[in-house]
């Protein structure tokens, strides 16, 4: 399905290559008109087309297991191939939750035919990088490697995540790893916000809860918990297998018909339903005045993925922006808030995010404030969200949609991030959205639109609120749900 719908957009991949060499391009004079060496203007113009849509096709193809495997080949000398699980600590319940990032740490402690020191030996003689991460809804084993070695990291990927011995003596010394891990997690103020964050804004359902789980499960989780979650998630349909750098698709399909072809179906049973997570308008206070600063986050429930508000809600994260004191220009920055921010002197600094899962999102600001400036940080923080409902501009929309396009492309550079696009993007949307076609997204967006989007979510709705460190001269609840509406001086 996405390769039909790239392969619509994109260039045969016999006319796919580059063409500084062989066409004369314009280039722009002083006056920004263009100048053109040789040719005529409508050549030049077909080149510069050409040009744009010189990207790679994103090949998808579909095991008769459910596994889908995508590559995008950009003829590197490196690759990057991982396995993009749909299975997190979303799928966890309050017995087992940390379950999910527990299997991470025992991936690489050993399988049926190498130890950890044999799998650790290969991987740094190839001179390739093994990683993994685990979030609240998807669970991600990659390699790095030269592409001549794509099929030794593919049977890599394939033997870890199949054949790992979960060893006893290996769960007992993973125990003392992760109980570090979360001290040190707790060190992060800004992830203990976004944890507190979730708490209040999902209590008492699976987004709720941390990724890591509580100490008492990690000192309680067992081989036979390990491999519940494996056979119980680890299947077909809900696997991605994603390459980008010098991949050639054909060869990656061989690979994962032999890989994975006959060994996914073995695991029998529904697949899980997606646990539903309501969002409830609540707040968490952690009040410590011995703390120089104080954290607070304040979200609105946004949407999943696939929801058509979804391009509208990233235009006007970006136009709230970010700022912290290290930056110039506070006062010449196109953010509003962070005009009034640098003005005032209210924090240290805040960034807007945008956070989706399937069904849901967290739409809001996480600010660091001293503790005499809270009140009024966050009085123009919702002063400027009401004016993201009534009143923003089309010169201001114009410049987020611009930087947006431009944050979303920078980040695919190199062959890691572009698989890492294409493996969440296939869980996401069961296809690679091609470039065109967001940036087509994005442009289609309006000051009209914003308005109506952010009036929808953000106008007269309960927040959630997490707030840790000196936090006395933080408004009451009540008082910060009433400022949700329009704020008159």
């Amino acid at each position: 399905m996405a390769a039909a719908a790239v392969s619509r957009t994109l260039l045969p991949v016999a006319r796919r290559r580059l063409w500084g060499c062989t066409r004369r391009l314009p280039v722009l004079g002083a006056a920004a008109q263009p100048l053109y060496f040789g040719g005529n203007r409508l050549r030049s113009t077909q080149a510069a087309t050409q040009v744009v849509l010189n990207v790679p096709e994103t090949q998808v193809t579909c095991l008769e297991n459910g596994l889908r495997v995508a590559s995008e080949n950009s003829g590197l000398s490196t690759c990057t191939v991982g396995l993009w699980i749909d299975a997190g600590s979303r799928y966890e319940n309050e017995k087992n939750n940390g379950t999910a990032h527990f299997l991470e740490h025992m991936a690489f402690k050993g399988t049926k035919k190498r130890s950890q020191l044999d799998l650790e030996l290969e991987i740094e003689n190839m001179g390739a990088h093994l990683n993994a991460y685990t979030s609240r809804e998807q669970t991600v084993y990659y390699a790095k490697a030269f592409s001549k070695d794509l099929p030794r990291a593919v049977e890599i990927l394939a033997d870890i995540i199949q054949n790992s011995t979960l060893g006893e003596a290996e769960i007992e010394r993973e125990r003392g790893v992760i109980l570090r891990e979360m001290q040190e997690v707790e060190t992060n103020l800004q992830e203990v916000v976004f944890d507190y964050l979730h708490a209040t804004a999902y209590q008492n359902t699976a987004l709720g809860r941390t990724i890591l789980g509580p100490t008492e499960n990690i000192k309680s989780i067992n081989r036979k918990d390990l491999v519940d979650y494996i056979t119980t998630h680890y299947k077909g349909p809900r696997i991605v297998l994603a390459a980008a750098g010098g991949v050639c698709h054909d060869e990656l399909l061989e690979l994962a018909k032999f890989h994975f072809g006959d060994s996914l179906c073995a695991h029998k049973g529904e697949i899980p339903a997606l646990p539903p997570c309501r969002f409830t308008g609540s707040e968490i206070r952690v009040r410590d005045d011995k703390m120089p600063l104080a954290h607070l986050a304040i979200a609105v429930e946004a949407v999943g993925w696939a929801h058509p508000d979804t391009i509208c809600l990233m235009v006007a994260n970006t136009l709230i922006g970010n700022w912290d004191r290290s930056f110039g220009g506070g006062m010449n920055l196109s953010s509003k808030l962070a005009q009034l921010t640098c003005h005032g002197s209210l924090c240290h600094s805040f960034q807007s995010f945008n956070t989706s899962y399937t069904d849901t999102g967290l739409w809001g600001l996480y600010m660091v404030c001293e503790e005499a400036t809270v009140a009024d940080m966050l009085h123009v923080v919702q002063q400027e969200w009401m004016r993201l409902c009534t009143n923003v501009t089309e010169s201001e929309v114009a410049r987020a949609k611009n930087l947006l396009k431009t944050n979303m492309l920078l980040q695919l550079d190199g062959s890691t991030p572009i698989c890492e696009d294409i493996g969440r993007q296939m869980l996401c949307y069961n296809r690679r959205i091609p470039i065109p076609e967001l940036e087509a997204r994005i442009d289609a967006v309006n000051a009209e639109m914003v308005r109506e989007v952010c009036t929808k979510y953000i106008y007269d709705k309960s927040p959630a609120i997490a707030a840790l460190g000196p936090i006395e001269r933080l408004p009451d609840f009540n008082q910060i749900c009433s400022n949700m509406r329009w704020i008159r001086d």
